[in-house]
């Protein structure tokens, strides 16, 4: 899972991004409406956290452009206003959830998982499955052949990519974009080396394999 959060208090936004990313949660931290606006259009998320209280442009502008574009990615927001009337409006501009200022960084994370149990990206379930590998998302497992392997977050989502697109090609370009963000200072040598790392703890499958496709990227496909 993958998530944005567009936090302009440090103090709030680091904390966040720590519990986040130990409950293998990845999030993309972004201090400005401005900066959560141009995030948030790339459909990279599975939720995204937003602060209504925003330098530049506030979360609610934020949140009616993307509805207005037709971007349905679940949306947290974040404020320190509590009243009757602030919760509606949110509400009714698009948002799916609500959460006043202050607050318990686990009941973050528990509605965070809430929400995209329920979004369009996992109308598929937790589970996600190609013929004898089942992917289990919130908990990075992966069972293959019917034996439970442990995954690191990043290998989660690399492989919850090539699942979902089992037979295509996914770039090592959308892999770095996607799973590391464009201000990571991963590389294209990243990538192969949890390419690599994924291919041993699928090893076990006789029925799929991660295949590199010179000069365009990795593909999950059936063996031959």
């Amino acid at each position: 899972m993958r998530i944005l959060l567009v936090e302009d208090e440090i103090g709030i936004s680091e904390p966040l991004v720590t519990l986040l990313e130990k409950s293998k949660i990845s999030t993309d931290a972004v201090y400005d409406g401005a900066s959560g606006l141009i995030q948030a259009q790339k459909g990279y998320y599975d939720v995204i956290v937003l602060d209504i209280m925003l330098p530049e442009m506030d979360g609610i502008d934020v949140l009616k452009t993307l509805r207005a574009q037709g971007v349905h990615t679940p949306v947290l927001l974040l404020t320190a206003k509590d009243s009757v009337d602030d919760k509606i409006a949110g509400l009714e501009i698009g948002a799916d959830d609500y959460l006043t200022k202050p607050f318990y960084p686990q009941e973050v994370v528990a509605r965070v998982r809430a929400l995209a149990r329920r979004s369009a990206d996992w109308s598929q379930g937790d589970r996600l499955s190609f013929e004898d590998i089942t992917l289990i998302v919130s908990n990075a497992i992966v069972e293959v052949a019917g034996k439970a392997e442990n995954l690191t977050a990043k290998e989660a989502q690399i492989l919850e990519m090539l699942v979902k697109n089992a037979g295509n090609v996914i770039s090592k370009e959308k892999l770095l974009d996607t799973v590391w963000g464009l201000d990571s200072e991963a590389t294209y040598n990243t990538v192969e080396i949890y390419i690599h790392y994924l291919r041993k703890k699928l090893e076990r499958s006789s029925k799929v394999k991660i295949i590199t496709v010179r000069g365009l990227g990795y593909s999950l496909r059936e063996s031959k």
